[in-house]
This record gives C-alpha cells, structure tokens and sequence, in this order.
C-alpha cells in the first residue's frame, strides 16, 4: 500500500479518463455530503467505477455514520474501499467491519488549531477496525472537514504517522507544488489531492495531474531508498 496516489471530488467520465491516462492510483467519488453539494450523480458515479482497470480502485468519500447504512450503499455502488469523513463512533466502526469484513474503512482525522489529543483518542478507538486513517484540514470559517484547499500542520501528521498502527493518507491542500515536501516531512503511505488540481472552472488540470503524480511519485520513491535495510 506504500506510494498510493488518490484524486478526489471525480466529476464525470471525462475526468476519471484523464486522472487514470496520468497515472494515478485511486479515484475518490464524494457522495452522500451533508449539503448535498455532490459533482455526480450516484448512477453516474457506479458507472465509472464499474469499468475501472483492475489495478485501480474507486473510493466512496461519504459523510453517512450508520453501519447499516454505509454496507448497504457500498454494495449499491459497487465498491470495496469508502473514506469516512463523519462521526462515526467506534461502535459503529466495529459494526461496520463485522457487517462487510471485506470493506476496506478509511477513517478521517481532521486536524483542526489544536487537536492532537483528540485525534490521538480517535487514533487508539477506531484502528482496530479500520484499514487506514486519513489527515484533512478543517476550515474554521465554513466547517468543512475536507476539500478546503487548506494546508494543516504537517507536524501533526507526522506525529499521527508515528503514532499510528495503520496507515496513514495525507490530505489537506495538496499540490503539485508542496507535495514532495509534504511526503518529506510526514512521510506517509498515501496522498490524496482534490481542489489543488483544478483549473479555475473547478474541473481537473491535466498538467496539474500529471505533475501532481510524478513529484509524488519521485518522494515516495526517495523516502523508501531512505528507510534501513532497503
């Protein structure tokens, strides 16, 4: 799982071509928000994922919370691997596992001013029953726990990579630009990148892609050289 490169808020067929043709990993489709603000439909976004490459892999991005729920339209869609970004409680998490064992659960930590106690807490409840965890930046004049564009401590995420016995996405305004740094400094499994490859019409930039995914690529590669005995 090393290495992964995911790019999320997937618009529509065109999109998910291009994302695939520059050579990412995973595409991240987000439904089910609590504004109800989704790029697609949920039709729409079976199809795509439907006719993905086997090596690739479509991921839900959903802020749903019910076990029942959460199973149920993972198996509408189609998918193996969804990214929860609400409250769900540990509870839930351990009904969601024993529900769909097969699921792969990405559980947010949304890093907010000063949080790190509470994320560590979240860290220790939920990773018995999740797959990986994934840091995304909180915007305080909105709420919004992801898809802001914003940059949150990378200290933080370094420390919840330490910390952490499953591993662990980097999200939070991601670019081309900082993402070799960024992988540098927290050093972590995966990245995944959303509003920081979109032109000014909001749909993705294949240059931006394309850049994205090969300084991320470049770093993954340097930091594995870096680790002992490889």
């Amino acid at each position: 799982m090393q290495g992964l490169i995911q790019v999320a808020g997937i618009k529509d067929q065109a999109e998910a071509d291009l994302i695939l043709e520059e050579g990412a990993d995973w595409l991240g489709f987000a439904l089910r928000l609590p504004a109800k603000n989704e790029d697609l439909s949920e039709s729409d976004a079976a199809a795509i994922i439907k006719n993905l490459p086997p090596a690739n892999k479509g991921v839900i991005i959903t802020y749903l919370t019910d076990a029942d729920e959460i199973a149920a339209f993972c198996a509408e869609m189609g998918v193996e691997t969804i990214q929860l970004h609400g409250d769900v409680t540990p509870a839930e998490l351990r009904r969601l596992r024993r529900k769909a064992p097969n699921l792969y659960l990405l559980k947010s930590l949304v890093v907010k001013a000063d949080n790190m106690a509470e994320l560590s807490r979240t860290v220790a409840d939920a990773a018995d029953w999740v797959d990986m965890f994934i840091t995304d930046s909180f915007d305080p004049a909105t709420g919004a726990k992801g898809a802001t564009g914003r940059v949150h401590d990378w200290e933080v995420s370094a420390a919840l990579v330490r910390i952490a016995p499953r591993p662990l996405m980097l999200a939070g305004g991601l670019s081309p630009a900082n993402v070799g740094a960024a992988i540098e400094r927290v050093r972590p499994a995966a990245v995944d990148a959303h509003t920081g490859l979109e032109d000014a019409t909001g749909r993705k930039d294949r240059l931006k892609v394309r850049t994205f995914v090969e300084e991320a690529r470049r770093a993954f590669t340097r930091t594995a050289a870096e680790v002992p005995g490889r």
